[in-house]
């Protein structure tokens, strides 16, 4: 098998000279620039024409993978080997089968004569899935995370790396694939050191009105975000991300292509994408499966500790003094202490009667027996076999010298034996998560105990409960109590593993909640999201490097992207007049686009905010896209009131949404109705962050609409 065989991964035509994809006819027209009405018109046919090829090739691939779920399931084969193929195969069909409507291709190269032996001469339609009329055939469609499609996002007039013309397809806008949607052409011609400075489909594609959840960026990917997204799977990454530098769209891409690159792995010990919240996960959702990745759990950080704490509910809530002790990394030290401290030493020998022999432990060989697991500081529950298989070995020792070896029927016998349990029980106690925490949330003598020399007394006092519950059973829960009980079940037993985890907004993660993605990726990889200046919770990092010790990689390297190219650059330039306020090392943003708006509104009283407000909306829906209302949180609901009055539906159900500034982190509108900033920067105790992070929403328009004074860091 050649190398471009290995690139591929699919066996291909043998024959030399053949094109990858259906022939076109003559090559296209080299040269840049604007092609004859009839050239771009006969090539656009061509196009057109391949483009219906590969409808009819996935239709097929489609009917197909449904024809092979039921023969599949038919065949001669084990059970166990039959449930596994029949769950390949119906997984396959129905990633087909839910394959979102669109164009089926988005680029091309065409390779010159002197490439290299396995792409000279070739020509490659670059899409999001790969799509040919037979498995063994030359694909129609080469996927774009494979290795010869590097080359489209990479290749340069100065590196052109082999190929001749790179060519993008421009689409009608909201095509759902038909043939006729496809309007027009460029290309580049990078062997001869001719290239676009700006393109005009790439530009269009990156500044397309922003309608519904997040798109994939597939046909948009800019070289300093493919190294990111190709990185390999060992490999953690920290992608140190301003606004509009596509940070998300880069993590969800790299789990993308780390499912195509390495999917046994990665399949068999899963891809978790954990966001700050459920709105932020249905803006995304759509991205994956568009990328031909489905059923990849996508998870909030108290979702999945929740899973790891059996399904506890949320019942109560912490006061901020009780909530900032509780995420503290410290709390990690005083937990380990509660539970190891239930660990005894033994009062009395071990004697174990058998038939007419009593086999005897010394108490001094049983405490060196728990002295010798403490210091090998296994998780608790392993701890407490290892203390019952050394001194059942310590019996079987005794037996031998006596009767020679004995069998595993003896051992199982003398292990579950009465004394046995009775000295592991005494010395090694079995526990649970929620009978340590509630204990030392209950108890200040064992806290104290606990706490010596880490948390003073009024953060002791701060975690104790008020109103103790008879026990631990009919406890209340908060947030932050299930981060702890998923610290101590870690510190019991270690949580199954993911192969890869992306972290998105990890900025604002806690490092108790740091640690219990670690226990997650101790033999997985990360790829962490996020930028500083947008941290808005009390323990927001202020610097990579401390949070990615709590992430359990110290050593991920931190890759800054300072480039946007979804925000406008009058936007980025107001929001970067605030971080000099926000106490945290980031280079200021910038932004490729010299397009968008930016506006002021002043109401003459507050009274009459919510009127200059409805009058923003009604300006802004004259144009394209969706607008998003972003406001401090208590005002939400007469904004709401407002809108509906004036006929507008702000629930995000059509054009406009309402949201409060708490929620809005992560989501993009075409234009944005930042409603009193200095109300929001006053909301709470980082709230020049939230600010920050509400302005930098908007990638066409901003309208800033106040009565009161704008915060000193925008004068």
């Amino acid at each position: 098998m050649t190398s471009l065989d290995r690139e591929l991964g699919k066996e291909l035509d043998p024959k030399p000279g053949r094109e990858l994809g259906r022939e076109l006819g003559p090559k296209p027209d080299r040269e840049l620039g604007p092609k004859p009405d009839r050239e771009l018109a006969r090539q656009l046919a061509q196009e057109r024409a391949h483009h219906d090829a590969c409808r009819a090739a996935l239709a097929a691939m489609t009917e197909g993978a449904d024809e092979r779920v039921v023969n599949g399931e038919n065949a001669f084969a084990s059970g166990a080997d039959a449930e596994v193929l029949g769950y390949q195969l119906r997984s396959w069909a129905k990633e087909l089968r839910d394959m979102p409507q669109g164009p089926l291709f988005f680029g091309r190269l065409d390779f010159d004569a002197c490439a290299d032996a396995d792409h000279a001469g070739q020509s490659y339609h670059i899409g999001r899935r790969r799509i040919s009329e037979h498995p063994f055939a030359p694909p129609l469609v080469v996927d774009w995370r494979a290795p010869v499609s590097r080359r489209f996002y990479q290749a340069s007039a100065r590196d052109p790396q082999g190929v001749e013309v790179r060519r993008r397809f421009g689409w009608a806008r909201g095509s759902l694939g038909a043939a006729e949607d496809l309007t027009g052409l460029e290309d580049e011609r990078l062997t001869a050191g001719e290239a676009h400075r700006t393109s005009a489909i790439l530009a269009g594609e990156i500044e397309r009105p922003r309608v519904g959840p997040m798109r994939d960026i597939a046909a948009t990917i800019q070289p300093e975000q493919d190294d990111l997204v190709r990185s390999e799977l060992a490999r953690s990454i920290c992608v140190q991300g301003a606004p509009g530098t596509g940070k998300t769209a880069v993590g969800l891409h790299r789990a993308a292509y780390l499912l195509y690159t390495h999917p046994q792995r990665l399949q068999r010990r899963g891809l978790l994408v954990l966001g700050p919240n459920r709105t932020f996960l249905s803006y995304v959702c759509e991205v994956l499966p568009a990328l031909g990745e489905s059923g990849i759990r996508q998870s909030t950080v108290d979702e999945e500790v929740a899973r790891g704490t059996r399904g506890r509910e949320v019942r109560a809530v912490d006061a901020p003094e009780t909530a900032r002790v509780k995420h503290d990394a410290r709390m990690a030290e005083v937990l380990r202490r509660a539970l190891y401290g239930r660990v005894a030493h033994p009062v009395n020998s071990l004697a174990l009667r058998e038939g007419s022999m009593t086999w005897r432990v010394s108490r001094d060989e049983l405490a060196s027996i728990v002295a010798s697991v403490r210091a090998e500081a296994p998780p608790y529950a392993i701890g407490r076999e290892r203390v019952r298989s050394r001194a059942v070995r310590a019996i079987q020792l005794q037996a031998e010298r006596r009767a020679g070896p004995m069998n595993n029927t003896w051992l199982q016998k003398i292990t579950r034996a009465r004394p046995v349990t009775e000295y592991v029980d005494t010395v090694w106690p079995r526990v649970k998560p929620e009978e340590v925490l509630a204990d030392l949330l209950t108890d200040p003598e064992a806290l104290a105990s606990a706490a010596e020399g880490v948390l003073d007394g009024a953060e002791q006092q701060a975690l104790l409960w008020a109103g103790p519950p008879r026990s631990w059973k009919s406890a209340r829960w908060s947030a932050a109590d299930l981060i702890l009980l998923d610290e101590v079940s870690g510190l019991i037993e270690h949580p199954e593993g993911y192969g890869h985890i992306v972290v998105d907004e990890a900025q604002d993660l806690s490092p108790m909640q740091c640690r219990a993605i670690a226990r997650r990726a101790v033999f997985g990889s990360l790829t962490v999201l996020g930028d500083l200046a947008q941290g808005t919770t009390p323990w927001a990092a202020r610097d990579w490097r401390r949070q990615l010790a709590h992430l359990g990689k110290p050593d991920a390297v931190v890759v800054p992207l300072t480039t946007g190219f979804r925000v406008p650059a009058a936007i980025v330039e107001l929001a970067n007049r605030l971080l000099p306020a926000l106490d945290v090392d980031v280079p200021p943003g910038r932004s490729l686009r010299g397009d968008g708006r930016l506006s002021h509104r002043l109401a003459a009283t507050p009274e009459g905010l919510a009127a200059e407000v409805v009058e923003a909306v009604r300006a802004a829906l004259r144009g394209e896209g969706s607008v998003g209302v972003i406001a401090a949180d208590h005002e939400v609901p007469a904004l709401r009131a407002a809108l509906a009055a004036a006929g507008f539906d702000a629930s995000g159900a059509a054009r406009v949404a309402l949201l409060p500034a708490t929620l809005a982190k992560g989501l993009e509108y075409d234009h944005v109705v930042a409603v009193e900033p200095a109300e929001i920067a006053a909301s709470e105790e980082r709230g020049l962050h939230r600010l920050y992070v509400v302005l930098t929403r908007a990638v066409s328009g901003l309208d800033i609409v106040h009565s009161r004074p704008l915060p000193s860091e925008l004068a």
